[in-house]
C-alpha cells in the first residue's frame, strides 16, 4: 500500500467513525430528551391499590366499635379527613340533627364546583350484632369490617388514585345509616339530612355498601336508576369483573340511594346484600379481601375518569 493509499484509508476510517459518533449523539439527544420530557410532564397514573384499601379496613376495625356517639366513632372522623386531606381533597362537615341524634357527614371536595358525581359510603357500625346466631351476642356491637369499612376504604383509596383532571366529584361519607329497628333511631339518618339539606343536584350518586366481601357478588340492586346502573357494570364487564358485577336484579334495598331516589336524582347501590355475616360479630378483616376491594375500586376508577371524556 502506497502512502497516497494509506491516506485514503485514513480519511474513510476516519469519516465513518465521525459519522458513527455523530448518530449516536443524534439518537441520544432527540430519544433521550423525549424520554426526559415524557417522564417529567406524563408520569405514569397511579391506579387504585386493593391492598392498601385492605390496610384501611383493619385500621377501622382496630379502631372498635363506630357507632354514633363512641369513641371509635370520633377516631374514624378524625382519621378520615386526615386522610383525604393529606390525598388534596378539601374537607367539609355537614353537621345536622336527626331524632334528637347528632348527624356528622364527610364532605370532600377537590374544587368548589358543585359535584357532578358523589361516590358515598356510611362510615358508622351497628350499636348491636342482633342478626348473629347466638342471641348471647346481640348484645355486642358490630365489628363492621365489611359493613361500613369496605366503603370508606374504597372511597380513600378513590381519593388517592383518582386523576386530578376528573369532572367534579365529591366523596361523602354518612352518619348513622345502620340503626335501623333500634329504638329511638331509624335507617339512612345521615343521607337523609344531607339530600334535605344540602343543595346539589348531581348527575350520579353511587353508594358503596358490602363491598369487600372474600366471596363477592354483586347482583344489579332493583331499585337503582338502570342506566347508571348498567354503565357500571358495563365497565366491570369490560375490565374483566362480569363474574363479580351480575347482570341480574335481586334485592331491593333501603339504603343510602333512596333518598336521591326520592328526589329524582339518578342513584345507584353497589351492595352484595348476600352476605353472611352482616349484623354479626363475625363481620371482621378475615371475611373481607384485597381483591374485592379492587375490583369495585378500579371498576369506579374507570368509570368517573371515562364518564369525564364523553
Amino acid at each position: 500500500m502506497n502512502k497516497r493509499a494509506v491516506v485514503l484509508y485514513l480519511a474513510i476510517t476516519s469519516g465513518l467513525l465521525l459519522l458513527t459518533i455523530g448518530w449516536y449523539a443524534a439518537s441520544f439527544l432527540t430519544f433521550g430528551s423525549a424520554l426526559d420530557f415524557e417522564s417529567e410532564s406524563a408520569p405514569a397514573p397511579e391506579f387504585f391499590d386493593g391492598t392498601r384499601a385492605y390496610a384501611d379496613v383493619q385500621t377501622q376495625v382496630d379502631m372498635g366499635a363506630r357507632a354514633p356517639g363512641s369513641q371509635g366513632h370520633a377516631k374514624i372522623r378524625a382519621w378520615m379527613r386526615a386522610e383525604l386531606e393529606k390525598a388534596g381533597w378539601m374537607v367539609e362537615v355537614h353537621e345536622s340533627e336527626r331524632l334528637g341524634h347528632p348527624i356528622s357527614n364527610l364532605i370532600a371536595k377537590r374544587s368548589d364546583a358543585l359535584p357532578q358525581i358523589i361516590l358515598a359510603a356510611h362510615y358508622d357500625t351497628r350499636f348491636f350484632a342482633d342478626n348473629d346466631p347466638d342471641p348471647a351476642n346481640h348484645t355486642q356491637p358490630v365489628p363492621g369490617a365489611n359493613d361500613g369499612a369496605s366503603g370508606v376504604a374504597v372511597l380513600l383509596e378513590l381519593a388517592r388514585t383518582l386523576p386530578d383532571d376528573t369532572i367534579p366529584v365529591w366523596l361523602v361519607f354518612f352518619d348513622a345509616e345502620d340503626n335501623g329497628r333500634i329504638a329511638g333511631w331509624d335507617w339512612i339518618l345521615g343521607s337523609r339530612a344531607f339530600v334535605n339539606e344540602v343543595p346539589v343536584n348531581p348527575q350520579a350518586v353511587v353508594i358503596l355498601d358490602m363491598v369487600g366481601d372474600a366471596d363477592l357478588n354483586l347482583h344489579y340492586e332493583l331499585n337503582s336508576d338502570p342506566t347508571l346502573r348498567g354503565e357500571i357494570w358495563d365497565t366491570a364487564e369490560r375490565l374483566g369483573y362480569g363474574d363479580v358485577f351480575i347482570k341480574t336484579g335481586k334485592h331491593s334495598m333501603l339504603d343510602d340511594h333512596t333518598p336521591f331516589l326520592e328526589k329524582g336524582i339518578p342513584a345507584v347501590d353497589i351492595i352484595d346484600f348476600d352476605y353472611p355475616y352482616w349484623h354479626t360479630v363475625e363481620d371482621t378483616p378475615d371475611k373481607v379481601s384485597a381483591e374485592s376491594l379492587r375490583m369495585v375500586g378500579d371498576t369506579l376508577w374507570h368509570w368517573v375518569v371515562e364518564r369525564g371524556r364523553n
